[in-house]
């Protein structure tokens, strides 16, 4: 049965390419009908941080990437390692230097520090085995260390796991993200206002790439297009946290945030502009049709009412400024739709000076 795990260090928040990795490694197991596990590398005390390990398995959640098994610590494994130090050291696999035990090739790599911790490699090895990993896909930045896992693997008589070594996810200039790239984390990118779908798919896009890959802002923001459109009225308006009424409007918002700004365009009554005689023509007709109208509009309702304006020359884009104060923004059939007649009427009539 295939067997794959996501090994964090809980030292900061879940980068992206650590998300992609995780990513990959859940739609592997799904594929392969296994079981994918979250195993926290907190060997490291003075580096680990219980508050960025609860940040790291609350990003994962949003992104929808479960463990099948509770996630373990490397932190509560420490006899299971200095057990395994103590077979290599029989085998004559590590050299016990001050106290220390480190691993006999070139490199000379600690494996169980003085103190009686174990370091990356032993842990993730020894860990690998227990849980009977089969396949390890991480990013290539740990290709380096693949050799000596293997060698130790052997010696601790394990199976080593297949191992598969992913591209970086690399900002513009070719190096490791950085906020000057727009989103470096899972928790940036939530925090900018797009829908975990949208992250998600973009990861599942991504695949397991074989090179390095820039991290493109610009699909993302088509993906959180797409995933706004498809969310229903009630999921939408219950995400960005305003009336439903106003969930048509948030269609079209490339974040959540985005659309937490269409909505406060509408809900915010404007300034009313100052209007040429030919432009409050066409708001006078709005008017009229608007007060034969039903007390709420449907959609078709308020597409119709726009229709009917323009269709004696009325100018739309003098209608969305008296009724929202801006030149832009959501579609203007949306704007007519949140609003109810009493408050449609009232701004219209502002903009006539009445």
């Amino acid at each position: 049965m295939v067997r794959v795990r996501f090994a964090p260090s809980p030292t900061g928040s879940l980068h992206l390419g650590g998300a992609l990795t995780a990513v990959a490694n859940r739609r592997f197991a799904d594929t392969n009908e296994g079981a994918f596990l979250v195993r926290i590398d907190d060997t490291d005390p003075e580096r680990s941080a219980l508050a960025s390990e609860q940040s790291i398995l609350e990003d994962l959640a949003w992104l929808e990437v479960e463990s099948d098994e509770p996630p373990i610590r490397q932190s509560t494994r420490g006899d299971v390692y200095r057990a395994a130090a103590a077979t290599l050291e029989e085998r004559g696999i590590v050299t016990n230097e001050d106290g220390a035990l480190r691993a006999t090739v070139a490199w000379r790599p600690t494996l169980l520090r003085a103190d009686g911790t174990a370091t990356y490699h032993l842990a993730s090895v020894v860990d690998d085995g227990e849980l009977r990993i089969t396949h390890v896909i991480r990013g290539r930045d740990h290709l380096s260390s693949t050799e000596l896992h293997v060698e130790l693997a052997q010696a601790l008589g394990y199976e080593p796991p297949e191992y598969v070594h992913h591209g970086l996810l690399v900002g513009a200039d070719g190096k490791k993200l950085s906020k000057r790239d727009g989103a470096a984390s899972v928790g940036a990118l939530r925090d900018s206002g797009f829908p975990a779908e949208a992250a998600r798919a973009y990861l599942e896009e991504l695949a397991i790439p074989k090179h390095d890959v820039q991290l493109d802002m610009s699909r993302l923001e088509r993906l959180s297009v797409d995933a706004i459109a498809g969310l229903d009225d009630a999921e939408l308006a219950g995400r960005v946290g305003v009336s439903d009424r106003l969930a048509p409007a948030l269609r079209g918002a490339r974040t959540f945030t985005e659309g937490r700004a269409f909505a406060a365009q509408i809900v915010a009554a404007p300034e009313p502009p100052t209007l040429t005689d030919e432009e409050k023509v066409a708001i006078q007709r709005l008017i009229d049709l608007r007060e034969r109208a039903e007390e709420e509009l449907d959609g078709p309702g308020a597409k119709s009412l726009l229709r009917e304006v323009k269709a004696v020359g009325g100018s739309l884009r003098t209608v969305r400024e008296v009724l929202t104060g801006a030149r832009r923004g959501p579609e203007l059939w949306t704007v007519l739709y949140a609003l109810d007649r009493d408050e449609t009427l009232e701004r219209l009539e502002r903009g006539l000076g009445t």
